[in-house]
């Protein structure tokens, strides 16, 4: 019996212009590949998703044709032509994405190298953007004026910026679904978590809430990072 692969923990990558084009079924099987951990065969993928393995086929050629997923040889097992093995990609060249991952896993290289203080440096820079962020959404105390509606408000900003937030019922605490530096983020999590925490924390004090308590978790579980914004009410 074949091993099914199991799912990455952290978030998966924010959608891309490409993907939203996509039919139902094949964003579906898109995700599905994009939260295994290792690249997977046709059969796994129809166990997965629940697709007959030529549907599997048909949809992974489109995917292939769009830049999405490449493919590789497996393993030979025994005589005949080696199965091939299916992991999600980049972006197509119509989606400018991919630059900015480029630009924030060169600019975290940086600060690794220079600062004396990396993880520090990073989290003020966040909090940096936090706070433009809320003043470019309008966020104020006066437009807030409760700590729960400044949580609130936090999960639609990052909601905005691609994280596909998935809040409790106070908007406490927060799986953050999907990243849109994920690739910068696996290689240097101190540094771009960090900013991504920065953020949560200028985004809470700008909207007159506060940044105790504020945790993020990354790669906490398979499919989300975790988001903590303080105490329940």
């Amino acid at each position: 019996m074949k091993k099914i692969p199991g799912p990455a923990r952290g978030p998966r990558p924010a959608r891309r212009r490409s993907q939203e084009r996509l039919s139902g079924t094949r964003a579906s099987l898109l995700e599905t590949l994009q939260a295994q951990a290792e690249p997977v065969g046709v059969d796994a993928l129809a166990t997965l998703s629940g697709l007959h393995p030529n549907t599997v086929r048909e949809h992974l050629e489109g995917l292939r044709d769009a830049g999405l997923v490449s493919r590789s040889p497996a393993p030979a097992e025994g005589r005949g032509r080696p199965a091939w093995r299916y992991e999600a990609t980049g972006a197509s060249q119509d989606d400018p994405r991919p630059e900015y991952a480029g630009l924030a896993v060169a600019l975290a290289r940086v600060i690794v190298r220079t600062s004396a203080e990396p993880v520090q440096d990073a989290r003020r820079a966040g909090v940096e953007w936090g706070q433009e962020l809320a003043r470019e959404s309008g966020l104020t105390p006066a437009a807030v004026r409760r700590e729960r509606a400044a949580r609130r408000a936090v999960n639609e900003v990052f909601d905005d910026m691609g994280f596909a937030p998935e809040p409790d019922a106070d908007h406490v605490e927060v799986r953050l679904t999907r990243c849109p530096l994920l690739q910068a983020a696996r290689e240097h999590p101190d540094v771009v978590c960090s900013v991504h925490q920065g953020i949560a924390e200028g985004l809470m004090t700008a909207a007159g809430g506060t940044a105790a308590g504020v945790e993020l978790v990354p790669f906490a579980e398979p499919g989300a990072c975790r988001l903590r914004l303080g105490r329940s009410a």
